[in-house]
């Protein structure tokens, strides 16, 4: 179970008392505990945000059946990873991931667990706003064009570019979130943000039950079709995705030492993770019944159209824009997590982040910056979460806390364990392995 030790350990509460809570916050002489639903609500905040978009298109590679499987095997390997990694937290008292990479593999270990998670999480800062744009100013897509909430109201105009939009977004509502110096200052947006979340699969659901019943939706493929488009490799490349939208690891130490006791936070994750599972499966199901083989990777891109009726085009419009606003709110998360690494991992022997005003400013407004030209360059979100989910996110959620339990520093691992850890391991580099040659292949083809 999780912190088993740490309940018997009078010593090493005290320990955690004072411990170095990742992020921009400091030292702690005593800690404000938190709660199993204040956890809860952490976890799903960390981990929906961008995946929730392509996992449509999920149903739409793999068919109705293999998705539910790979949703579920994805999400019970996210529990054990996380429990794996949180027993060894436990043992040696560790507040960080990169620490107790470190105690296994030593300062190599914890040189690329930071830097991994600066790659994920840069990538998902950039997967953000390459939603905001597709919402704000539309996509092409092939023959395809998608106009974006902006050029349906006002006509394609110079300043509802994609260029020109997401950089007012950025200046007039992402800096302002983002130049808060603790976490705690958005736990309020953070709690709008997973309400707009909710609501989002809400209306998608209601509006696809709605076209069921009157026979408008499209038929859905319950296995994956091979063609000569599609090969078996191809559907390989559906699961990194997937992977992309359960990687919440990153954020597991800073959520679970904020409980009075350590070991419910192996509650909160099942719960949250139970939630997420039903929420990805539910907006998958419901957003392939309503747009088939024409789902985009993006699945806001699919609502531009026009509605048969003004509530449809009413709903249709705050689909888009409800989802657009929680993306806008879950940005500061990510980058608090984001822009801590960096700093830990270029100025290790200065002040705190938050204690120093010019460097604060300066990596706040580099990151934004970078986010945004990325942003502008990438055209699609489908390639960049296969990147992600073939590398930093598979190693984050799988390949680390697998190699940890076999290293076994601590020696508290089971045999069972290493089974375990071992088979996750295998999974995750031979998905990882046959996504990028795929990937590199179809390139080249």
């Amino acid at each position: 179970t999780f912190f088993s030790q740490l309940k018997s350990s009078t010593a090493g509460m005290s320990q955690l008392a004072g411990v170095h809570i990742p992020l921009l916050t400091g030292p702690k002489s005593a800690v404000e505990h938190g709660t199993v639903p204040g956890a809860v609500f952490n976890v799903i905040n960390s981990v929906i945000g961008s995946g929730i978009m392509s996992i449509p298109a999920i149903l739409r590679v793999l068919g109705v059946f293999p998705s539910l499987v790979v949703i579920l095997i994805v999400a019970v390997l996210a529990e054990v990873s996380v429990d794996f990694l949180m027993r060894f937290t436990d043992a040696g008292i560790k507040p960080t991931y990169a620490s107790v990479m470190k105690e296994a593999f030593g300062s190599v270990g914890a040189l690329i667990t930071k830097v991994f998670i600066i790659i994920n999480n840069f990538g998902g800062s950039i997967l953000l706003l390459i939603i905001i744009g597709d919402v704000l100013s539309g996509k092409k897509s092939g023959d395809e064009v998608h106009l974006g909430i902006l050029q349906q109201w006002f006509g394609i105009q110079w300043w509802n570019s994609r260029e020109v939009a997401l950089l007012i977004t950025v200046v007039l509502v992402m800096l302002p979130l983002v130049l808060y110096k603790r976490v705690e200052s958005l736990k309020y947006s953070s709690a709008v943000s997973t309400l707009l979340a909710v609501s989002f699969v809400a209306i998608c659901s209601g509006l696809a039950i709605v076209a069921l019943v009157q026979g408008k939706t499209q038929t859905p493929k319950l296995v994956p079709g091979l063609d000569n488009q599609t090969s078996f490799l191809d559907l390989f490349t559906a699961v990194p995705v997937v992977v992309t939208a359960f990687t919440f690891h990153f954020n597991v130490h800073p959520i679970g030492f904020e409980l009075a006791n350590p070991s419910d936070m192996k509650i909160a994750v099942r719960l949250a993770l139970l939630f997420c599972a039903v929420i990805y499966f539910t907006i998958g199901l419901f957003g392939y019944l309503l747009f088939g083989n024409s789902t985009q990777s993006d699945i806001l891109v699919n609502f531009d159209q026009n509605a048969d009726s003004a509530v449809g085009s009413l709903f249709n419009i705050l689909i888009r824009v409800s989802y657009a606003l929680h993306i806008m709110l879950v940005f500061p998360v990510l980058n608090f997590s984001l822009r801590a690494n960096i700093d830990e991992l270029f100025f290790p022997k200065k002040p705190l982040l938050a204690t120093d005003n010019k460097r604060f400013m300066i990596l706040t407004l580099l990151l934004l910056l970078f986010s945004y030209l990325a942003a502008i360059a990438i055209p699609d979100i489908w390639y960049f979460f296969q990147f992600l989910g073939s590398t930093t996110a598979l190693s984050l959620a799988f390949i680390f806390p697998g190699i940890i339990v076999l290293r076994d520093a601590l020696r508290i691992s089971t045999r069972k364990d290493k089974i375990i850890a071992l088979v996750m391991i295998i999974l995750a580099v031979l998905t990882s392995a046959t996504a990028i040659s795929t990937n590199i292949y179809n390139a080249f083809k």
